[in-house]
């Protein structure tokens, strides 16, 4: 069983069974973990409960036990809830008890809380930043980790109140806490009853570390804990002739030998009952066994500075890009140095040598105890100054970013943990300076945006235009992710003008040395579907481009049997060709062509490296280039080679490599491999979301778009025989025979757009045979990367049921359904479960039902499946989810099947609103009936080429 754990924009988690598209090689790098059904279905139950009760299960789950990475994620931050439970002391504890005992989960009480608190924001920044792809990542933050810490405390009290009203748990004498603890990880003990202790003792130079074994002891229930020296254990409990009891409390330090030599040979020699003098080495020797016994069920107290060691132990630090580099861009070579240092100073060379020559793991250096292991620091040392001889000339901009994530590269080669840990790669002055950057434009030299746009851009998006700039002026690829509806097409437009301006603009040449970006026309490749978008928006926002739509909706067969002969020629006069992925799949000339940009949308079109499609966009010769979704690409491990190996080739290394990249991230054997690989890639990709701080301000309430849909080989025959059988039957009607005909016409076609089976009255609804059904698949494949909900309107009760069935394979978890034949009392019901539940992902309403006196603000996306034809009726049904108490801007798609009937309307509809009102409000279909035969035909013939779906 295939399971995968989502975060939602409220910040629940959600456990479902995990439904991966076939044939995808997306699926090969990201294989997913399969796990037993039992166990699949015990955490997918638990976590429909509740975050909290879910994490308490996942906390039971063995280690040893395989899990998918975000389960495996969030099973440590449980446990690591539940060892601080396991910690509490005696009086502590009892606390608990006794809050189980009398059945109340609420409030904890006051002397547990500290112990029981989140951990510090820092840890929580760094825990994020190490958090393993997973849907709804962006929605993950210290936050999130923060109140899901929260709720656990009341759930693990609710679960041992239900475990102290169990007669087992009587008869045992076990508190309800204890018992849950046993029951939901037996091998976490109750930890605290002992405890080691290492200090310093500055005192004695020779012996300057000082251990003592403890255990706590509660005189009485009033009393505060008093921790004695762990020889008293064995007088008190002789004395009082409990065996058994001293054998409980010394179970923890024998599980601790077995993993432990240093705590075995005290626990044999009987030493561990006395106060220790030790030296040096002994210290140290213990510090490095302190997991394995921390594992067992001990606490260990050591010096602060050893908690701290990563940051405080001298590291080989390596410094890349100081000075500056002869441009920037890919093949840019920057310096390289590296040596010994402490804090990031370096150290003199009489520091050096002694650190060089110690033997005891730590040294007193600048005042302070300080980790050493000499052979791995000549180790690192070594590796880096070969590396930094190897490269006396520099090393790439591609290598320095991945030797700066921490990720292997060609250069330094595959770095082994150890050398690691014993090392500090950072960002030089010069490098430094880019970097900062990348993540924050600014204003940008030769980018004035919005200055030759028909529109004015809001502050974001003028933002990222001047951060695409930046990145084709570096000569590196981009990413942005942008949420749907955020204007991702009028930012790339805008770039283009700038393009267009630089290229004319003496002086101002962006680029690989001012050259490739500064002519040539760029080429954008877009979904069929996007095709008339495209072109709407280019001739709105930026009339004076020379715009070629290379399909055979837009333009005829022997125009683009010309390009391919010739291309060069052909494209010369052009300064933006569209195009689909169907062609660029099919046709050869895109690949002669030196492209100024190339600007991928709905890039998810190319995740699948090995596809005919994702190769052959990969080919594409350009200066620059762009990719553009609406869905968070970090998400998806498996997604990441083939968009990173068209936007950024080589950063992710070759497939072979990244394959055995996410080979060891799986099997758990790359520490920190995530963290890296988001590091390495994060620099590349802009994504603002809707509900960022700085976005919120600057978004109308609602944003409509139309969404034109091709229609399948089947809906092309059954239209065109639909028309032409019509038109024969028009030639003999006449009068109230022929408005009538017309009528039932104008439905017959709309409900054949909407899909070949709810023409025919059948019931299969094969989502392949409608344009329609396909297009909505698309929109809630973001919608649903996205967690976010949608509102489906149609026209017809008859279309409600197939549409949930559909939209519930879609989102893997069913929806809503509300219709004409629901009874009034539920539907206060069904809005209520709508509103409140995270898990109903959608509602199908019939526009009549649904289309007053709901309130469903839940939504950020509405979906007219069919149209109405009436914009007022439309409006209406809108405003369910745009509407008093709606705080987030709602996105509008209008499904329009391009070619029909429903196209000529909907252009009608935008052309003059006040003549749409008059033939398709109340009574207005009358003017279409009054059409002559010839007119009439005319606005409801199929234009084939227009029509047809690219495949």
């Amino acid at each position: 069983m295939l399971l995968e754990l989502s975060v939602t924009p409220s910040g629940r988690l959600v456990c479902e069974q995990a439904v991966r598209p076939p044939g995808e090689l997306a699926g090969e790098l990201d294989p997913g973990i399969d796990i037993e059904a039992d166990l699949g279905l015990g955490l997918c139950g638990a976590f429909a409960d509740s975050s909290a009760c879910g994490l308490l299960f996942l906390a039971g789950v063995r280690a040893t036990t395989p899990l998918p990475l975000e389960l495996h994620f969030f099973r440590r931050w449980a446990l690591r809830f539940l060892k601080g439970v396991a910690q509490l002391d005696d009086a502590q504890f009892a606390a608990l008890e006794a809050c189980a005992a009398r059945g109340k989960a609420d409030p904890l009480p006051a002397q547990v809380v500290p112990r029981l608190a989140p951990p510090n924001p820092l840890e929580l920044a760094a825990l994020v930043a190490e958090a393993p792809p997973m849907r709804g990542l962006e929605y993950l933050t210290p936050a999130t980790l923060t109140s899901l810490w929260q709720s656990l405390p009341a759930e693990f009290l609710r679960q041992a109140i239900v475990e102290a009203e169990s007669q087992e748990a009587s008869s045992k004498g076990q508190g309800g806490c204890r018992r849950l603890l046993a029951r939901l990880n037996p091998d976490l003990h109750v930890l605290g009853r002992v405890t080691f202790h290492l200090a310093e003792n500055k005192r004695d130079p020779q012996s300057p570390f000082a251990f003592l074994a403890t255990y706590a002891q509660r005189l009485s229930s009033k009393s505060q804990v008093q921790h004695l020296p762990l020889g008293a254990a064995l007088r008190e409990y002789a004395a009082a002739k409990d065996q058994a009891k001293l054998a409980e409390l010394l179970t923890p330090v024998r599980d601790a030998a077995a993993g432990s030599p240093v705590v075995e040979e005290l626990l044999d020699s009987r030493e561990i009952f006395q106060p220790q003098a030790w030296t040096v080495a002994q210290a140290h020797r213990f510090l490095t066994e302190v997991p394995a016994m921390e594992q067992a069920g001990l606490v260990v107290r050591v010096p602060d500075w050893w908690a701290a060691r990563r940051e405080v132990r001298p590291q080989v630090q390596v410094r890349i890009g100081e000075q500056r580099g002869d441009g920037v861009g890919l093949s840019t070579l920057l310096d390289f140095s590296a040596d010994l240092s402490l804090d990031g100073t370096p150290l003199t060379e009489e520091e050096r040598d002694r650190l060089l020559a110690a033997t005891d793991g730590l040294a007193m250096l600048r005042g302070r105890w300080v980790e050493v292991d000499a052979q791995r620091l000549k180790e690192a040392l070594r590796h880096w100054r070969t590396l930094e001889a190897d490269h006396a000339d520099g090393i790439s901009f591609l290598e320095g970013m991945r030797l700066l994530a921490g990720m292997p590269s060609a250069a330094g080669g595959e770095v082994d943990e150890q050398t690691q840990e014993w090392t500090v790669v950072q960002t030089g002055a010069w490098l430094q300076d880019v970097l900062q950057q990348l993540r924050s434009p600014g204003e940008i030299d030769g980018c004035q945006p919005g200055t030759a746009l028909n529109a004015t851009l809001r502050p974001y998006q003028a933002e990222g235009v001047r951060w695409l700039w930046f990145m084709l002026r570096l000569g590196l690829g981009a990413c942005l992710a942008d949420d749907m509806g955020l204007g991702k097409t009028i930012q790339v437009i805008d770039l283009i003008l700038q393009l267009q301006g630089a290229g004319r603009g003496a002086g101002r040449k962006p680029g690989r040395g001012g050259t490739g970006l500064d002519s040539g026309p760029c080429l954008l490749i877009v979904p069929a579907s996007l095709v008339g978008n495209w072109k709407q928006e280019l001739e709105k926002f930026a009339p004076q481009l020379r715009v070629l739509l290379a399909h055979r909706s837009e333009v005829d067969a022997a125009t683009l049997a010309n390009i391919a002969r010739n291309p060069t020629r052909e494209l010369a006069g052009y300064d933006v060709v569209v195009s689909t992925y169907t062609l660029i799949r099919r046709e050869e000339w895109p690949r002669k062509i030196a492209w100024r940009l190339v600007v991928l949308d709905e890039a998810q079109a190319i995740r699948n490296a090995g596809s005919a499609q994702s190769k052959a966009v990969r080919q594409l010769r350009s200066a620059g280039r762009i990719l553009l979704t609406g869905t968070p690409v970090e998400n998806h491990l498996g997604d990441l080679w083939s968009l990173f190996d068209f936007c950024v080739p080589g950063l992710l290394g070759s497939l072979t490599q990244f394959r055995g990249f996410v080979k060891r991230v799986q099997k758990g054997s790359a520490t920190g491999a995530v963290a890296a690989l988001r590091r390495l890639v994060r620099p590349y990709i802009l994504r603002r979301m809707k509900t960022d701080p700085h976005v919120v301000p600057d978004l109308p309430d609602k944003t409509e778009l139309t969404v034109t849909c091709g229609l399948t080989k089947k809906q092309v025959v059954l239209y065109e025989k639909l028309t032409s059988d019509v038109a024969r039957m028009l030639e003999s009607s006449a009068g109230i025979q022929r408005k009538g005909l017309v009528l039932s016409l104008l439905m017959r076609l709309k409900q054949l757009c909407n899909h070949p089976d709810q023409f025919l009255d059948r019931t299969g609804f094969d989502p392949a045979e409608s344009g329609k059904f396909q297009m909505l698949g698309q929109l809630c494949g973001t919608i649903r990367e996205q967690q976010a909900k949608v509102l489906v309107f149609t026209q017809f009760q008859s279309m409600c049921d197939p549409l949930a069935a559909y939209l519930e394979t879609l989102f893997h978890r069913p929806g809503l359904v509300l219709h004409g034949g629901v009874p009034v009392g539920r539907r206060r019901e069904l809005v209520k479960r709508f509103q409140e539940r995270d898990e109903v992902p959608f509602f199908v309403i019939s526009l009549k039902a649904g289309g007053s006196g709901l309130n469903l603000t839940a939504a950020s996306h509405v979906v007219h499946f069919d149209r109405w034809w009436n914009p007022a009726v439309e409006n209406q049904a809108t405003d369910r989810a745009y509407r008093i108490g709606q705080k987030r801007n709602v996105l509008v798609h209008k499904l329009v099947c391009r070619g029909t009937l429903e196209e000529r309307i909907d252009q009608t509809i935008r052309d003059k609103q006040e003549l749409a009102d008059g033939i398709l409000g109340e009574g207005g279909e009358k003017l279409l009936t009054e059409m002559s035969d010839a007119e009439l035909m005319r606005f409801v013939s199929l234009d084939v080429p227009r029509a047809q779906d690219d495949d």
